[in-house]
């Protein structure tokens, strides 16, 4: 099983996910995914698992959610429409640049609304004949933009 060991430092929940993904390639014993646990930690996280009392964890999924708890302060932050609100074109920045940046972050955003995306966007451009053509026929979704 090759996957990058967890430090502490990322999503415990991302972890969890790669780490099901793999081991249950090989097994769904509960017993096992728990010995096989500690394999893919390392850091402050194997010290963590090392701490545990043996008689604390009566499955994987009693261990899962310990582990999660202990890390959650390193779980990702789920990126909403509000991070667009900073997006701005600059002023030496071309539009296939800016365009690239500016979807990136909407990509991010998981159910981001195709109109506050497209409100964005023409907020965050520069004037020029491109903000002019949104102007005369506006897009119908993000498509529509190429």
């Amino acid at each position: 099983m090759l996957i990058e060991k967890y430090d502490g430092s990322s999503d415990p929940e991302e972890h969890l996910k790669v780490f099901l993904t793999q081991a249950t390639l090989s097994t769904q014993d509960d017993s096992a995914l728990c010995r096989i646990f500690p394999t893919s930690l390392k850091g402050r996280a194997l010290s963590w698992f090392t701490r545990l009392s043996s008689a604390s964890i009566d499955s994987f999924s009693e261990l899962s959610s310990q582990f999660t708890l202990q890390f959650a302060t390193s779980k990702s932050y789920k990126t909403t429409s509000l991070a667009l609100a900073g997006v701005q074109q600059e002023k030496k920045e071309g539009l296939r640049g800016f365009m690239d940046r500016f979807n990136k972050i909407a990509m991010e955003i998981g159910d981001l609304n195709p109109a506050v995306a497209l409100d964005r966007l023409s907020i965050a451009l520069r004037p020029g004949p491109f903000v002019n053509s949104l102007c005369k026929k506006p897009p119908v979704d993000m498509n529509d933009l190429r």
